[in-house]
């Protein structure tokens, strides 16, 4: 309930009622571009001044692992389960989606923490930063795999065009598009920055890391409300399995950090935050490269389950949740 009286999720509950109710209440895109790039900017900043306190340890090696290990783990097995229900290219997207992470859900948990006065590693924005591409990678190998499977075998002309046609995505264009991508490289700059600077930029950049990111993450969040309301009417029609997997996915997924963060003794606040991390789904970076990629998979399939079902949920309930679990387990 106290999650529910936050500032910020309650512009986020305001922003979902506006969209039901069709108000033309919206942000111009180019605004909410801005508030993404601060959020990642101020984020990026707050992860790089811990870390020049805490300093790069084994620990913090331990913590950025177990968030490979997740990257890699969730979308295979959401991959082999979807395979069930969904064509296999649908399937590798909607695995890609949900393997990979949601930076908004991330910079809510991290707001969440320090309300509630939970200590968390600065690193774990380096691990949000290293979530991102490996789902979208075993996505391309999957999607690749089933082109060259489909392809008809024999020679001429013909056959030759066909397989030209569907000879797959290039996974080193892919990697250079997600490691150069702006948001992520920005997130990683500011980092660095806030690393070397240390607490003489921390007490530089204060009014702007810190004092404005309330505000800023409350306007973001009203318009994500008003994405996720109007997101929602592509969600009708989808299979009951696909709107169920939409919820219970991002709770296994979240055991399935917990677990791994009770193995390698993590501390509750990182703990919190890399289920928060297995549990979100992409709405923003994935879906984009999708596009590119995976062109046979249903935009609105992972992209309406994301963002019209996933991302309120773990907004409303999951942060809290997850949170409450790695307390109760890991301090």
């Amino acid at each position: 309930m106290q999650n529910l009286l936050d500032p910020a999720i309650l512009f986020f509950i305001f922003g979902v009622f506006a969209g039901t109710v069709r108000s033309n209440l919206e942000i111009p895109p180019a605004i909410s571009r801005f508030l993404s790039l601060y959020l990642l900017m101020a984020l990026g900043l707050k992860g790089g001044f811990a870390l020049s306190d805490s300093g790069l340890t084994a620990d913090v090696g331990v913590s950025l692992a177990a968030a490979i290990a997740l990257a890699i783990i969730v979308p295979l097995l959401g991959y082999w389960i979807l395979r069930q229900f969904v064509s296999g290219f649908d399937a590798a997207a909607v695995a890609a989606t949900y393997g990979s992470v949601s930076a908004v859900s991330f910079v809510t948990a991290v707001q969440y923490l320090e309300n509630q006065h939970v200590a968390y590693g600065g690193h774990m924005a380096a691990a949000m930063a290293l979530m991102e591409s490996p789902a979208i990678i075993i996505a391309v190998v999957f999607a690749n795999a089933l082109r060259q499977k489909a392809a008809p075998l024999g020679g001429g002309v013909a056959v030759i065009g066909v397989q030209a046609a569907r000879q797959g995505v290039s996974i080193g264009k892919i990697l250079h598009e997600s490691f150069t991508d702006g948001a992520q490289l920005l997130l990683l700059g500011a980092m660095v920055v806030g690393l070397i600077t240390g607490d003489a930029g921390k007490a530089a950049m204060q009014p702007f890391s810190g004092d404005l990111f309330k505000g800023m993450l409350s306007f973001f969040l009203l318009d994500m409300g008003l994405m996720a309301a109007r997101n929602l009417p592509q969600v009708k029609g989808k299979s009951p399995v696909l709107i169920a997997y939409a919820v219970l996915g991002p709770i296994v997924h979240a055991g399935l950090a917990l677990g791994l963060a009770f193995l390698l003794n993590l501390p509750a606040g990182d703990g919190a935050l890399l289920m928060v991390l297995a549990a979100s789904a992409s709405y923003i970076a994935v879906p984009a490269v999708l596009r590119y990629a995976l062109p046979e998979a249903n935009p609105s399939l992972y992209f309406g389950l994301s963002l019209g079902v996933t991302f309120p949920f773990n907004i409303l309930v999951g942060i809290p949740v997850y949170t409450a679990l790695a307390q109760a387990v890991l301090a």
